[in-house]
């Protein structure tokens, strides 16, 4: 069943019994097992080890996965839309307009070759009836409202001329120009220093609050989803094996979930040695 959400009574997001295979010579890898959770307007984390599912769970709502995988699921809805269903020219509307995908590292997801603002100016809809004047001024707006200083001189630079914080705020600016309801942000601040990170969390939250999005924030560091996000979905082996409050990660049941958190380093207690997560292979079907 999927999970109630916190933050609004229509979820924007429901994902019933979500299944992603991929047929391998060998075998046939489950990369995701029967998932299930609700996003309303909301902050929602997902933690786990890397290949536990979390970014294959975002890329198959957002119908990105590999050709060869094969995706099923009981319910994936994205407000009317029935993702199920969707052709590809059903996804051309939602993909970047009704949700965006925020990438963790802007080197390689920005155009080397096209200019900052010229970059988030694409990010508007065809058709839309905007002047290039009042296409620029948006776009001013924007970086103005991701706390860029001096918009008009980013607005000229190109990617390798702007800093790792900077260019993780012009993608954010850029996601957020079709006005979406929903972003997926993957690791979005895993390549930023610890300062720069917290000034781009910020940033996404008074967004967030501001529109009334609904954000899926991919990340491996509890401890920031801890006290960034609303609530918290734990996955194992491309399961989903404990919900919880942010706030209530710290008692947190599942033994997979207290393991995590007991090979995290704290300055305030002393240890010889971090502890080891021991693995149990009920953890596979629990």
């Amino acid at each position: 069943m999927a999970s109630e959400t916190t933050g609004a009574t229509s979820p924007l997001l429901t994902v019933e019994g979500l299944w992603v295979r991929f047929d391998t010579p060998h075998r046939v890898v489950e990369a995701v097992r029967g998932v299930s959770f609700t996003l309303g307007r909301e902050k929602v984390g997902i933690v786990g080890e890397s290949g536990s599912g979390k970014s294959m769970t975002g890329r198959a709502i957002l119908k990105l996965t590999p050709p060869n995988a094969m995706v099923q699921a009981h319910t994936l809805r994205f407000q009317d839309v029935d993702i199920n269903a969707a052709t590809e020219r059903d996804m051309l509307a939602v993909r970047g307009r009704r949700i965006s995908l925020i990438m963790q590292d802007p080197k390689f997801s920005l155009d080397p070759v096209m200019r900052v603002g010229d970059q988030i100016a694409e990010a508007v809809p065809d058709g839309s009836g905007t002047s290039k004047a009042e296409l620029r001024e948006r776009v001013l707006d924007m970086l103005a409202a991701v706390r860029i200083r001096n918009p008009k001189r980013v607005y000229g630079l190109y990617p390798h001329e702007v800093s790792g914080g900077m260019g993780q705020r012009v993608m954010i600016a850029m996601m957020l120009m079709p006005n979406p309801a929903m972003l997926i942000a993957d690791e979005p601040t895993s390549a930023l220093d610890v300062t720069v990170r917290m000034q781009v969390l910020a940033i996404l939250d008074d967004l967030v609050t501001q529109r009334g999005l609904g954000l899926m924030f991919i990340s491996h560091d509890l401890n920031l989803v801890a006290t960034f996000c609303d609530r918290v979905l734990i996955m194992y082996a491309g399961r989903i094996v404990e919900e919880c409050r942010a706030a209530d990660l710290h008692k947190a049941r599942h033994a997979y979930t207290q393991g995590l958190l007991a090979s995290l380093p704290r300055i305030n207690q002393r240890r010889p040695r971090l502890a080891v997560l021991n693995r149990d292979p009920a953890w596979l079907n629990d």
